[in-house]
């Protein structure tokens, strides 16, 4: 069975290399919408493949990290990077073009990391990351399956790679939770919210 959580957050971002002088030249925002699929073949004691209370947690926060912050490439002509980090408080330096593409391979390690991590507590079983979808716009999405997320031919991501700033870092309910998903230590999971 798989269950579907939808997210939303404004970024903004350039995507270099892309065909479109105004994507690749300038900076632009969207209204993402992103779906996070989780699938098992079991349910828990509630009858449930996964509460969707306790993906408000940690994958909301982490989702909620990109919410009125500007995305960067960590390849980009340095002196940009550096601009838009003295001039915005909330940014994400990311070791892959920030394209809906690439934004759903992250999210995509990112999140099986966090399910990794997590310590199960209501009979959960078998929980995995289905896919996740990106939309950037109303007609236009990505879609990232577990093959996608770790090819090499679309580029390797390395989640040490991935940076926040510290305004973002600061609004987490726990300020060292990069270092934990990083680390893949256990990550509590409430079962009562």
């Amino acid at each position: 069975m798989i269950i579907r959580k939808l997210f939303k957050f404004e970024n903004a971002h350039i995507v270099r290399g892309c065909s479109t002088t105004r994507c690749s030249q300038n900076i632009h925002g969207h209204s993402y919408k992103v779906e996070v699929l989780l699938e098992s073949k079991y349910l828990d004691n509630g009858d449930m493949v996964y509460d969707f209370g306790l993906i408000k947690l940690r994958i909301k926060e982490f989702i909620d990290s990109f919410d009125h912050s500007i995305t960067l490439y960590n390849r980009d002509n340095i002196e940009y990077i550096n601009d838009m980090k003295k001039h915005s408080k909330r940014w994400i330096e990311l070791p892959v073009s920030p394209s809906a593409e690439q934004f759903s391979r992250v999210i995509f390690i990112v999140i099986d990391k966090i399910l990794e991590s997590t310590i199960m507590v209501n009979g959960e079983n078998g929980v995995r990351l289905n896919s996740i979808i990106v939309h950037e716009t109303d007609t236009g999405y990505a879609q990232c399956f577990r093959d996608d997320a770790y090819s090499l031919l679309m580029g390797k991501i390395n989640i040490d790679d991935i940076k926040f700033s510290a305004q973002t870092k600061a609004e987490w309910s726990d300020i060292n939770l990069w270092s934990r998903i990083k680390n893949r230590e256990l990550i509590e999971n409430p079962n009562k919210i």
